[in-house]
């Protein structure tokens, strides 16, 4: 087995593999040949290679995410490292570990006219848990140790992207069959014991006739059922779960906007809880940040092990432990209180869903209905990668608790990574993967299937609107001066070039009993990645989706 010569290489490299960071996506590049050599070739590393970095960043979040332990990132110098950036942010906010390996050009290089040369160290500032400058040289060695221990145990610890920015003078190419370097390794630190204030808690509790507890992204199994079960045995105890939630519980309010938006101002008074204990990440629905902004919690409580977000501007205490850990200790007091909350708001929801199953017999082909016929056919084997913007905000409105594990780039809520995020997900899931998208973020990170990893049993659906459909259902959007050319941005593109470019099976539709027949067979092997586009340009989306939350009132 070679090695690279660079003892700075094989620092890295070593201390990866001792992590267990052994996932790595490179981006060609000539500066970074030392970290491409020293990773290629070890077969202790499963390496992939994607050319555009901006697709290499999300792909590798996507394995991140998946794997729940860090992925590394090997860029060249220069504006290649700037294309991390729209993933290292959602990165960040959905506490995902990404280890970003950036070649540089040496110090005094910088800011002297040579070709591919930016200022590299600390590009990251805001979005980063962690950044270093390391340096060549043997007088460097052991700072060099202490700086990439200190970035990579960060990444595994506190679950996020670091950075380690790495010059490396000419030549660039050498080899060697011997380590000239045994760094030392300095282990990962194991979270310490926290205490939940039980007295403090236990009081807010049982003072509570009214509990809401609201959960945003987490993943699966975060909860176990017999936990839920005992928790929702409590008549005082509203659980609120999103899509991205994954908590399927027949006693949760799973669809938060169908529940709410019909809501008249004095039934916001009554669902107005005493006590808020909000559970995981980012929270999709405007709707419940709008209502309990506006009808504020009387104490409001964030369980996480990291961080917690005054959401509502109303938080009065971040309990660092994660809820599996907070709901065991409140459960094992056997704290139940008499109350109707639950079963009040329980009927509401039932009623809703009664009159959603209405609707959804009414209406003609359109987004709304093909998200329904989508998440009622789907293939309970596939795990779910959900774009941003209208694809997301469809499936809030749909029971998804047939389906293993739903996933959405929440953090910042973007739309340019979606096909690389889903592709780096099924690259190292267990599950096969499917991907539901929309037009826009579809075509805007249509290189990701530049990549020759995918595997044969990755599925995508497209519904193409031919624009930002989201737009036509916010307030006054379409009133805007020249709104379909620089907010709907029109267009007449479909996927069927992208996919003949790139080897994929490719099926267009553009109506239900066309569409009935694609999804009956959608999900048999071919020996090839597949792409169903659904083609809804013609149908009145905004005009269905709005008439629903009138209809439901």
């Amino acid at each position: 087995m070679n090695f690279s010569a660079k003892p700075l290489s094989q620092t890295i490299t070593q201390l990866c593999l001792i992590k267990g960071i052994d996932h790595v996506v490179i981006s060609p590049g000539s500066r970074s040949a030392p970290l491409t050599i020293g990773f290629t070739q070890n077969p202790g590393f499963n390496c992939f290679a994607v050319v555009d970095e901006r697709c290499a960043a999300f792909t590798a979040l996507g394995m991140a995410q998946q794997l729940e332990r860090p992925v590394a990132l090997v860029c060249t110098s220069g504006s290649a490292l700037l294309n991390y950036y729209p993933a290292i942010a959602e990165a960040f906010y959905s506490d995902i570990p990404l280890v970003v390996l950036s070649a540089d050009r040496p110090p005094e290089l910088i800011d002297r006219g040579d070709g591919q040369t930016i200022r590299q160290e600390n590009v990251f500032a805001n979005h980063i848990l962690y950044s270093a400058q390391c340096q060549e040289g043997e007088e460097h060695q052991l700072q060099n140790e202490t700086l990439i221990n200190v970035a990579l145990n960060t990444a595994v610890e506190l679950n996020g992207p670091v950075h380690l920015n790495l010059p490396f003078s000419e030549p660039l190419y050498g080899v060697t069959a011997d380590m000239s370097v045994r760094p030392q390794h300095v282990p990962v630190r194991l979270p310490e014991r926290v205490e939940i204030p039980m007295d403090w808690v236990v009081d807010q509790w049982m003072q509570a006739e009214k509990k809401m507890v609201l959960s945003g992204v987490l993943p699966p199994a975060a909860l176990n059922k017999g936990t839920l079960d005992r928790l929702l045995l409590d008549p005082s105890v509203l659980l609120l779960s999103e899509t991205t939630s994954n908590i399927p519980h027949s006693a949760s309010i799973t669809a938060i906007d169908q529940l709410i938006a019909p809501l008249s101002e004095s039934e916001f008074s009554e669902l107005r809880p005493d006590l808020l204990i909000t559970i995981g990440g980012m929270v999709v629905s405007k709707k419940i940040k709008a209502f309990l902004r506006k009808h504020q919690p009387k104490v409001h409580i964030h369980v996480d092990p990291k961080k917690a977000y005054d959401t509502f501007f109303a938080l009065d205490r971040h309990i660092k432990v994660t809820p599996q850990q907070f709901f065991d200790a409140i459960s094992s007091e056997h704290l139940a209180r008499q109350s109707s909350y639950k079963d009040q708001w329980i009927k509401v929801k039932n009623h809703r869903l009664q009159l959603h199953d209405k609707y959804m017999r009414e209406i003609p082909f359109s987004d709304f209905l093909v998200h329904q016929r989508i998440y009622s056919t789907i293939n309970t084997s596939y795990s779910l990668q959900l774009a941003n913007s209208t694809a997301i905000r469809y499936s809030q409105l749909f029971d998804l608790s047939h389906v293993s594990s739903v996933y959405c780039n929440r953090g910042t809520s973007g739309i340019d990574g979606s096909n690389s995020t889903a592709i780096g997900m099924a690259m190292v899931s267990e599950s096969p993967v499917l991907l539901v998208t929309g037009d826009l973020s579809f075509f805007y990170d249509s290189n990701a299937f530049w990549n020759d990893h995918i595997p044969a049993s990755f599925r995508v659906i497209l519904l193409n609107n031919s624009g930002g459909g989201i737009f036509r259902i916010l307030p006054n959007a379409k009133e805007t001066d020249k709104f379909e050319q620089f907010f709907e941005t029109k267009h007449p593109l479909n996927a069927g070039s992208i996919c003949q470019m790139h080897g994929l099976d490719y099926q267009l539709v553009s109506d239900s009993g066309s569409l009935e027949k694609a999804l009956d067979g959608f999900y048999e092997d071919t020996g090839r990645a597949r792409i169903l586009e659904v083609d809804t340009s013609a149908c009145p989306n905004d005009e269905i989706l709005l008439n629903y939350f009138e209809f439901i009132r």
